[in-house]
């Protein structure tokens, strides 16, 4: 089973950026993907993640914000692997 995350960012937040760059390698040791959606492009996600963005997530799981918590996220992934 492919692993999906996704991330939501936006384009002028350097802390989005950073965890872009920050999950790459974890997204590569787990085989998943990782998709960046524009929380400003989505009404409905920009009133529920608008301050904590960015946030990763694994369906509706929020597995960290602001920072890649890179402990929890990989000890989330080897349990859902």
């Amino acid at each position: 089973m492919a692993i999906e995350l996704t991330l939501l960012s936006r384009s002028y937040c350097h802390l989005c950026h950073d965890m872009e760059v920050a999950v790459a390698p974890l997204a590569e040791e787990f085989s998943a993907t990782v998709t960046v959606l524009d929380v400003d492009a989505d009404p409905e996600l920009e009133a529920k993640y608008d301050e904590l963005v960015p946030v990763l997530l694994h369906g509706e799981t929020e597995l960290c914000h602001y920072f890649l918590d890179v402990a929890k996220t990989r000890e989330y992934l080897a349990e859902i692997r």
